[in-house]
């Protein structure tokens, strides 16, 4: 499936992307916007429970936004990865079972965006790269009604990174798929260990899918581990990436 939805949010008195790359989101948003009067509006719109629910897929948000007795349809263009952009991510990611214990844990490491970067491999947006558009008669970019989208995508970022990785072209399945071959290594070499979402409690499940479906990894234990060793060092690698990620400091 290439396309997710995510019902309406409800009207809230006040709320703000909270995680450092869903700000980093919205700070793209606020650069590109050409008039910060309607972007206050959007603000205001996205708190007012007129947005409908939402539809993410690569390269485009889509939902419809209710003004007084109108509805417009309303979308927002992100630039998609190509195959050699995604190729370089996923080596960078597969490089450390951290990143994808993060991942996993609803993190996006600082540090894997920066490597990503440095290879050419921008996950996030920066100024111009958000393209709204809408049917209602505004000629600003973004108009109220885009701004609004834009801003309770960040609340979705904030909860889910994968929003963003699918945003940029591929669904968290296949993503997951492609780091499970990487890391596997040559078929018929290795000694199968599966990691699930709940690993050790670890990593808890995500909505829609069973707490215990299994992910990643299929891989070959080093010289001088078994499986089950292999698989203890991995919730411990998950244990310390989110300690680090949330704190700064390694949970000993």
């Amino acid at each position: 499936m290439t396309a997710r939805g995510f019902a309406a949010f409800p009207k809230v008195k006040r709320r703000v992307a909270t995680t450092w790359w869903g700000k980093a989101w919205v700070k793209a948003l606020e650069d590109t916007a050409l008039d910060t009067t309607l972007l206050r509006l959007g603000r205001r719109y996205a708190h007012a429970g007129v947005v409908g629910p939402i539809t993410v897929s690569p390269g485009r948000l889509h939902a419809q936004v209710h003004d007084d007795d109108t509805v417009y349809s309303t979308t927002v263009l992100v630039p998609e990865l190509t195959e050699v952009q995604w190729g370089r991510f996923l080596d960078r990611v597969a490089e450390h079972a951290g990143h994808i214990a993060a991942l996993l844990d609803n993190d996006m490491p600082r540090d894997l965006v920066a490597a990503a970067e440095e290879s050419g491999v921008d996950l996030l947006p920066g100024i111009g790269d958000l393209e709204p558009g809408c049917d209602c008669e505004g000629w600003e970019l973004p108009c109220r009604h885009a701004a609004a989208l834009a801003f309770q995508v960040g609340w979705l970022l904030d909860a889910d990174p994968f929003v963003l990785l699918l945003l940029k072209g591929k669904p968290e399945q296949e993503l997951l798929d492609a780091l499970k071959q990487r890391v596997a290594g040559p078929v018929g070499t290795r000694t199968p260990v599966v990691v699930s979402r709940d690993v050790a409690g670890q990593l808890p499940a995500k909505p829609g899918l069973p707490a215990t479906t299994p992910v990643v990894l299929a891989v070959e234990p080093p010289p001088g581990y078994d499986a089950a060793e292999l698989t203890a060092l991995m919730e411990i690698a998950a244990k310390r990436a989110r300690a680090l990620l949330r704190s700064g400091t390694l949970d000993e």
